[in-house]
């Protein structure tokens, strides 16, 4: 897992270079969790904004998926985004594939926040984020709306 994960960060390095709009926030201490900022310039709704978002992989990465959230002071408004960083994205749950990568995933994001044009959260967010559980990976995701 370790060889893998600093190949990933070195690829998601390569890009950043040639793309400001993403960046690792700092080089990570372990490889426990990644974070890395995001910008939408593009998208009127985020302009000015940066998010961060935090990738957990477990032990048996990247045969399940990592852990990833937005965190920070700043949780984009989108409609697959709740107020606590979770995200509803099949990729990160049952559309899992070990092809996947830390760069593949903050592209998706990216490309996600930069299709958006609606500022509201998810018509559940106070259910999820009040009574669900903590670890996004323990939750039963439904996957019904791919129009946003």
């Amino acid at each position: 897992m370790s060889r893998r994960l600093l190949k990933e960060i070195r690829d998601l390095v390569g890009v950043t270079e040639e793309n400001p709009t993403l960046k690792l926030v700092s080089p990570p201490h372990s490889l426990a969790q990644i974070e890395v900022s995001i910008s939408v310039p593009e998208n009127p709704l985020y302009s000015g904004q940066t998010f961060v978002v935090s990738y957990t992989p477990g032990g048996d990465y990247p045969f399940h998926p990592p852990t990833v959230v937005f965190n920070g002071n700043t949780i984009p408004l989108h409609p697959h985004v709740y107020s606590n960083g979770h995200i509803c994205l099949n990729i990160l749950y049952d559309g899992w594939t070990p092809v996947q990568t830390l760069l593949s995933v903050v592209l998706s994001l990216q490309s996600m926040l930069a299709g958006n044009s609606l500022a509201e959260r998810p018509p559940d967010d106070d259910l999820h984020c009040g009574r669900g559980s903590s670890d996004p990976q323990k939750t039963r995701w439904v996957f019904h709306d791919d129009n946003v």
